[in-house]
């Protein structure tokens, strides 16, 4: 298994929605977010299926086109400070329109697959929500006789796989995303890519894509302790506590696992028992991960745990 994968994406199993922030936006809401979240899935599925009639084919390098509004233009000036910082994109000048403010932009070049656009989609109608703006259009124009491709030979499976920490650590999802799938298109047998796509899907939120991706992981690599701990968060976090409990329980029976895995291992498995009614058995397994070193136990002990203090 490759040396360099991400980190441990969660240990205090918790959700990552933006609306845990408690910021409330006056333009764009949580609410507006969510409700529309399905619709933002559908409308990239139309924009991909227009594509496709046009003559695309799987992979073309494309520049997509981009438009946020809200009704600030701080929002589109913070919003377009930080797409400039964190994704390779030219953004040009907002500009006021029909009583609303505008800012455009264009992608590197992007290659487009339907999951590809639908991911690249999701992490913008995200980046909008989080500065209070919305994506309110975007297109990707390309000639079907000049279609351009990325390599996809075995040499590039790991220069993919490089880019996509790359940008993940950059907090460009979807370029991290992309990239990762370019890695197990050319080897599909690599747990740690289908790990690291799972990352960015589930803070995309499109869980159960970002259970299968675990599930792949660890089919390749049964022993893949960080990615049992991942699929354990997501199960739990989703009402599946009996699976959860099943993966914490199976990092704890492997062989040389290593101590940072065996606290998160007890710790999440406390989380889950406490979410199950079973306060006793929550307490002792938060008492084991402290025991073995996880300060960050403490808290939910002395919340909880009144005889084990």
């Amino acid at each position: 298994m490759k040396s360099k994968i991400l980190i441990f994406l969660s240990i205090l199993n918790v959700l990552t929605a933006c609306a845990q922030d408690k910021m409330e936006q006056k333009y764009f809401t949580w609410q507006m977010f969510s409700d529309g979240f399905g619709k933002e899935m559908v409308a990239a599925d139309d924009v991909f299926n227009k594509m496709l009639k046009s003559g695309l084919r799987d992979n073309c390098l494309t520049r997509m086109d981009f438009t946020f509004i809200s009704d600030k233009k701080e929002n589109l000036q913070k919003l377009g400070e930080f797409i400039r910082a964190h994704y390779p994109y030219d953004i040009k000048e907002i500009e006021r329109s029909e009583g609303l403010w505008e800012i455009n932009g264009e992608t590197n070049e992007i290659p487009i697959t339907r999951e590809n656009l639908l991911y690249w989609c999701l992490d913008m109608y995200k980046r909008g929500y989080e500065f209070d703006s919305k994506l309110d259009a975007y297109g990707g124009p390309f000639d079907p006789k000049d279609q351009q491709f990325p390599e996809l030979n075995i040499s590039k499976a790991n220069v993919y796989f490089d880019k996509g920490l790359e940008c993940y650590n950059n907090e460009d999802l979807s370029g991290a995303l992309i990239n990762w799938t370019l890695s197990i298109q050319i080897d599909p047998a690599n747990p740690d890519a289908y790990y690291s796509r799972a990352i960015v899907k589930n803070e995309l939120y499109t869980w159960k894509s970002a259970l299968r991706d675990y599930d792949k992981a660890i089919e390749i690599a049964p022993d893949f302790s960080s990615a049992l701990l991942n699929r354990g968060s997501v199960k739990d976090e989703n009402g599946d506590y009996a699976g959860a409990v099943e993966d914490y329980k199976k990092v704890l029976t492997l062989k040389n696992v290593d101590l940072e895995d065996e606290q998160k291992a007890y710790y999440n498995l406390g989380n889950t028992k406490y979410n199950l009614g079973d306060k006793d058995d929550a307490c002792r397994s938060w008492k084991k991960s402290f025991d073995l070193g996880a300060d960050y136990a403490y808290e939910r002990i002395q919340n909880h745990c009144e005889n084990y203090r």
